[in-house]
């Protein structure tokens, strides 16, 4: 990515667009060399659709708030999945949703595959950049700014039952958040949340947060770790 921003600065190009090697994700490099967040890339998809009041946008449960920000522009109901491309996938399907996708960049336009796609993606955004006539800088500028942390601790020896001790100490220290379980546990404000769940992949625990701030963010970040290691 620092490279591809200096290449865009050289070049004075509008956009940076990288993808992962099969390709299926895509991050943006705005147009002053600076990567803008994976998230950017389906909040912009979605901006690109325009989807409707009538509509569905499918997201997992660790996308960035931007990515609700853009839905709502257009009065389009945000419904949140369990992490994974398979069941934003699935819940793509079963609620005929007009696009979704996950927050690493990876964008699923079901009017012409389920499944994430790096040129969908980009086609999408060049079309948005082309129809607003504005910048990509001046495009995430428009949205309100957010900051996610994340971090990890150890598994250990936690199973289910001392996870579900976990979610209740969150959950009793944050009576006000709305929870949802679907995935370990969520806890959401109108301007910030928290995510904790064990890996899939690792025997460890994901803590994922997000606020305006770096501070706030860490602060949830903070209280995820104390309830682990109360646990």
């Amino acid at each position: 990515m620092k490279a591809l921003g200096a290449l865009v600065r050289r070049k004075k190009a509008d956009i940076g667009i990288a993808v992962d090697p099969d390709v299926d994700r895509l991050a943006i490099v705005d147009e002053k060399g600076r990567p803008i967040g994976e998230d950017y890339t389906l909040a912009f998809a979605i901006r690109a659709v325009r989807p409707s009041g009538r509509q569905t946008v499918v997201c997992n449960l660790s996308t960035s708030l931007v990515v609700e920000d853009a839905a709502k522009e257009f009065g389009a109901t945000v419904v949140r999945a369990p992490v994974g491309e398979a069941y934003v996938a699935r819940k793509i399907l079963e609620l005929k949703a007009v696009i979704g996708g996950e927050g690493n960049g990876g964008v699923m336009y079901p009017a012409l595959h389920v499944g994430r796609d790096a040129p969908v993606a980009g086609a999408l955004v060049l079309s948005l950049l082309a129809r607003e006539r504005i910048t990509v800088s001046e495009l995430v500028a428009r949205a309100p700014r957010y900051t996610i942390v994340k971090a990890k601790v150890e598994r250990g020896t936690r199973n289910a039952e001392s996870m579900g001790k976990v979610y209740a100490a969150l959950r009793a220290n944050f009576p006000e958040a709305s929870a949802d379980t679907q995935d370990g546990l969520r806890l959401a404000w109108p301007d910030r949340w928290l995510h904790v769940r064990p890996s899939g992949t690792e025997p460890i625990i994901r803590l994922i947060a997000e606020a305006p701030s770096s501070v706030g963010a860490e602060r949830l970040i903070e209280e995820g770790r104390r309830s682990c290691a109360a646990s």
